[in-house]
């Protein structure tokens, strides 16, 4: 649509302006709010009412629905208008378009500062800032200015809907005071709002600084990570030059001692043409006397000389491949040289403290594995041993990075974890996950997993092969990480507490045992 059309469809068909407050009636036209008034105002002696545009009838004043989307969109193209086409002008200066200064309520007129001066000053003409939309602050139906505020229908009231009416019996409120109430709770919101943007901003900020944290720290691993493959690939580098100029040494030494072979087998071969010329020269001879008096020729077959010349032949065409091999064998030592990159101490075992396991658990002799029995072991009762199926580490972990592995696929129901040493021992609040001292991931039958703390259950999702976990602790991060050590390795879940004791691990086992494998890895030199 063109710009020309668009504007004559924001026109009021009764006053032939831009619309002022459009409203709407029940068969959809609009008009000005104003200028519905007046025209309704006139067809109320006759008791019948009509639509200007269409003519459709209405047997009661119909009730006047203020277009919302239609203003709207005479505000926006008002917007867009030179100033003086979106001025507010003296109602009663039709001569020439003068600004006005204040429009009373009352009259539903603006004024300049020459008509205000001679209008009325009575109470009930109530002056406010130039505006356009005088009609929103009387009564539809009784034409009053609103006086009167009802907070049933929560809507603003002349005197007459006070007394009479659809709001006849309600609790109203001067305006004024309704007033001051709403900005009072408006006031209260706003500082609630306020508050709570504070709050948001004050997440968002820590949230941006964990964002950096992690960074900071995937940084620094991938700066360590990208150093040690670097320092592989160098020495992996060096090792292969090392042997290939082992190799390409021996290549060169073996063609010299071949051909002085060579050059020593062709003498032999031209002495021995010259012998063997003279011998058959000696077997033509027909003289006796001649050939008897010639020396004896069988030293010229002397297997030993032949002997010793192929060994120097075998000697010389074989590489030293153990040698070779022997310089192969620095890869054992890079390899090694990884693990010691990247853990700064060597494994160290972790084992079950016999003291703490229940009356139903066995521990084996090397200490890693508890399994469970339905025979009970009636061990002494101390404040130390656990009244159910557990059992926790002697070692405990007040600072680092540490990982171990935990085989739970022989056990039916099972709990890896870790607890401080303050839990409690007995009770049914001394299970590992129902208290506020220890974490741990639950699984048993099904490939069914959850975590646990503090008695607060997290479903994990089923059919995640988990018969390996690995358990991974930063403990000044206090992160608490399980793995499932399927292929892909998948990640389960991860706790984060405010650490304040040193962490066991803790196992919890029925029908079944489950072993700690190989030690625990410290990550001292990750970032």
């Amino acid at each position: 649509m063109a710009s020309a059309d668009l504007r004559q469809e924001l026109d009021c068909s009764i006053c032939l302006s831009i619309y002022t407050d459009p409203v709407t009636l029940r068969c959809g036209h609009n008009f000005c709010r104003v200028c519905i008034d007046r025209v309704l105002d006139t067809q109320e002696g006759a008791g019948v009412y009509n639509c200007p545009e269409c003519r459709a009838v209405c047997q009661e004043h119909p009730a006047l629905q203020r277009n919302i989307t239609l203003c709207n969109i005479v505000g926006s193209f008002l917007s867009t208008r030179p100033d003086q086409e979106i001025g507010i002008f003296c109602t009663y200066c039709v001569d020439s378009p003068v600004p006005a200064a204040k429009s009373c309520l009352l009259c539903e007129a603006s004024l300049c500062d020459k008509h205000l001066r001679v209008h009325s000053k009575s109470a009930e003409h109530v002056l406010c800032d130039p505006t356009t939309a005088l009609g929103n602050r009387k009564c539809s139906v009784h034409k009053k200015l609103f006086r009167y505020y009802c907070t049933e229908d929560a809507s603003c009231i002349c005197v007459s809907c006070s007394l009479a009416g659809k709001h006849w019996g309600h609790k109203v409120e001067m305006l004024d005071e309704a007033f001051e109430t709403k900005k009072e709770k408006l006031r209260d919101i706003l500082q609630k709002l306020t508050t709570k943007r504070a709050e948001t901003e004050k997440r968002v900020q820590s949230l941006q600084e964990r964002r950096r944290e992690d960074q900071g720290k995937a940084a620094g691993v991938t700066e360590t990570v990208t150093a040690l493959f670097r320092d592989i690939r160098r020495q992996l580098e060096d090792l292969e030059n090392r042997v290939q100029s082992e190799i390409s040494r021996q290549e060169q030494r073996v063609p010299l001692s071949v051909s002085d072979l060579i050059q020593q087998l062709e003498i032999k071969k031209d002495e021995l043409s010259g012998k063997m010329r003279h011998i058959e020269e000696l077997c033509n001879m027909s003289d006796p006397v001649t050939v008897l008096q010639e020396p004896d020729t069988g030293d010229l077959c002397d297997t030993e000389d032949t002997e010793r010349h192929d060994n120097q032949v075998h000697g010389a065409g074989d590489l030293d491949v153990g040698l070779i091999l022997g310089k192969l064998h620095k890869l054992s030592d890079i390899i090694t040289g990884i693990n010691t990159g990247i853990y700064a101490q060597e494994d160290t075992d972790l084992l079950l403290d016999v003291t703490t396991a229940g009356n139903n658990v066995l521990i084996s002799g090397d200490r890693k594995t508890a399994s469970w029995s339905d025979i009970r072991q009636n061990h002494p009762v101390t404040p130390e041993r656990f009244e159910y199926d557990q059992v926790i580490s002697t070692r405990g972990f007040s600072s680092g990075r540490h990982y171990w592995e935990v085989d739970v696929s022989k056990s039916v129901f099972w709990a890896v974890g870790m607890c401080y040493p303050s839990i409690d021992r007995r009770g049914d609040k001394s299970y590992i996950g129902d208290n506020n001292k220890s974490w741990c991931l639950w699984g048993g039958g099904f490939n069914h997993c959850s975590a646990r703390h503090d008695s607060k259950v997290i479903q994990l999702p089923d059919n995640i092969p988990c018969d390996r976990v690995g358990v991974y602790l930063d403990y000044e991060a206090g992160q608490l990480s399980f793995y499932s050590l399927c292929d892909p390795i998948r990640h389960l879940y991860t706790f984060t507490a405010a650490l304040t004791e040193p962490l066991h691990a803790a196992l919890d086992v029925w029908d079944g045992c489950i072993t700690i494998c190989g030690g625990v890895r410290c990550w001292e030199k990750l970032p």
